[in-house]
């Protein structure tokens, strides 16, 4: 990296205090040439980071680590040698990274799973974090000597569970669904509340008057969850009826609604962090026009917002000044793995009575990923004092924890015998485009491995009247399929509907997928508009 591009990446407050003279001759405008090497060494931190992801998929490791080493590297005890403390501008950045992240996970959140363990992954969010923060904060005062604000604030930043950081070693082993909507669900509320409690204990003079900081906690998310439903179900009304010019354009509207619903729920004072996240559950639920096209785009956008946070958490890190807190943040980890976690699920899943193996595996699998080390910037920002020191702790108990609980997640799954017996209909992959002129849809239809929409002859959908198979498209051939034609696995459907049975055949094909021809008759998925064919 070029001498005077390392240079800007010397960040402080003390830079800003500076005469502009000075200013002016430290940091000399940035060339052209500069930029190139600049957009040289960020393309292949991505290359590199890509590749990381098929390691850690083998090894069992989730890639955030890699990331991580990744900033270690660049930074001034690795051979990039920059020197980075700006912990204001790691915070805003990794906020915006978090919005993101969290909307494409709200995008991939199927409701029919995540429906039965809300209630769940609610009590798990509220009274399991309030445990997880007790917990934890006694064990950083009593056995660490940490003064209670710093031991709450410690417990309030590591009591966030990360999805992204559980799922990516559990994709190969699939879960019952209760455990998977009770985890997906969990990380995606238990933001909202850690973030409102680490910004009041980081707030300067004591913490007073607690039973009004839960009713604060209440309020904000109550307001961000009223703004993100309304937004969610707004954005995708919209999307359904207005017909866009090109299908690119589909993506970049749904981010920025997502976006638009952290931003306004921040802006009347609730928790954006809940509003993007159901906002973005709405309209992954709303079977919107090009919806591959968007999951994909959310996917990559995602992947981005992981990788540069945990690049830029990586440059902020010092590790030589890093072996003072090893042992605390082993001890507080401890703590927080083997007792804090397990009695948080236990108290939070009482009145649910779930089984002792599923609470078992919840109990392991709270990996802790970006958020706590994000929030740990937020005492920094704040300036609470031994700031830096909770913020060398969470880093490496995410690190070394995440390095212990990351490959035994699958083990221990396989031990309680919780793996998805593998034998489920797989869903069909349904692409639609509005006609907008003719007032119709086209409905892609990818058939896959496991449908049991293999061997159903095209009369035996049973489609609703106004809707037809017009093409299939079988290994590089297409032809007009008749009443009889059988349908196989790895066939691509064409189906043309009207804009008022849209909703029912998009439904019948998925009750054929999952149920076969006999769907709604044996029970299985939905058998409207079997009527009329």
């Amino acid at each position: 990296m070029p001498s005077r591009a390392r240079a800007r990446f010397r960040c402080s407050a003390a830079h800003h205090l500076e005469p502009r003279a000075v200013r002016r001759e430290r940091y000399d405008p940035l060339t052209v040439h500069d930029l190139n090497q600049l957009l040289l060494v960020c393309s292949l931190v991505l290359l590199v980071a890509v590749a990381a992801v098929r390691i850690s998929s083998r090894s069992g490791l989730p890639s955030l680590l890699v990331y991580l080493g990744i900033g270690i590297a660049m930074g001034q005890d690795g051979v990039g040698d920059i020197h980075f403390d700006n912990a204001e501008l790691t915070q805003v950045i990794g906020y915006a990274a978090l919005v993101v992240i969290l909307a494409e996970g709200g995008l991939g959140t199927k409701w029919k799973e995540i429906k039965p363990a809300l209630p769940a992954a609610s009590s798990l969010a509220l009274v399991g974090v309030a445990v997880s923060v007790g917990v934890t904060a006694a064990g950083a005062h009593y056995l660490i000597g940490l003064e209670w604000r710093q031991a709450l604030i410690i417990g309030a930043v590591v009591s966030s569970t990360d999805a992204a950081a559980v799922f990516s070693v559990l994709r190969k082993i699939p879960l019952p669904a209760r455990v998977t909507g009770t985890l997906e669900a969990e990380s995606g509320f238990n933001d909202a509340p850690v973030v409102i409690l680490v910004a009041a204990l980081s707030t300067a003079g004591p913490v007073e008057h607690w039973y009004a900081l839960i009713g604060e906690i209440a309020l904000e998310l109550a307001i961000g969850a009223a703004i993100g439903l309304a937004v969610g179900w707004l954005g995708s009304w919209g999307l359904r009826h207005v017909a866009l010019p090109a299908s690119g354009l589909y993506p970049i509207a749904v981010m920025a609604i997502a976006v638009a619903a952290y931003a306004a729920g921040a802006l009347a004072h609730g928790s954006g962090f809940l509003a993007v996240y159901l906002a973005s559950m709405v309209l992954g639920n709303a079977k919107l026009p090009h919806w591959p096209a968007t999951r994909g785009f959310a996917e990559g956008v995602g992947w981005i917002a992981q990788i540069g946070m945990f690049v830029l958490l990586g440059l902020l890190v010092t590790p030589h000044e890093m072996g003072d807190d090893i042992w605390p943040a082993l001890v507080i980890g401890l703590v927080l793995t083997m007792v804090a976690r397990p009695l948080s699920v236990v108290v939070g899943l009482v009145p649910f009575r779930i089984p002792w193996r599923e609470q078992a595996l919840l109990s392991w699998a709270g990996l802790r990923g970006a958020v706590p080390i994000i929030l740990a910037t937020i005492p920094m920002v704040s300036g609470v004092e031994g700031s830096r020191r909770i913020f060398n702790i969470v880093f490496v108990l995410v690190v070394v924890y995440t390095l212990v609980q990351g490959p035994t997640l699958p083990w221990l799954a396989r031990k309680l015998r919780l793996g998805g017996s593998g034998d489920e209909a797989a869903d069909l992959g349904i692409e639609s485009a509005p006609l907008e002129r003719l007032r119709g849809h086209l409905l892609s239809v990818a058939i896959p491995e496991g449908s049991r929409m293999h061997g159903v002859e095209v009369n035996e959908l049973r489609l609703p009247a106004g809707s037809a198979v017009t093409l299939v498209v079988r290994d590089g051939t297409s032809f007009v399929p008749l009443p009889t034609t059988v349908l196989r696995r790895g066939d691509e459907l064409l189906v043309v509907a009207t804009d008022p049975v849209r909703d029912s055949a998009e439904r019948r094909l998925r009750a054929v997928g999952q149920g076969g021809k006999l769907a709604g008759w044996l029970g299985t998925g939905n058998g409207n508009g079997g009527s009329g064919r």
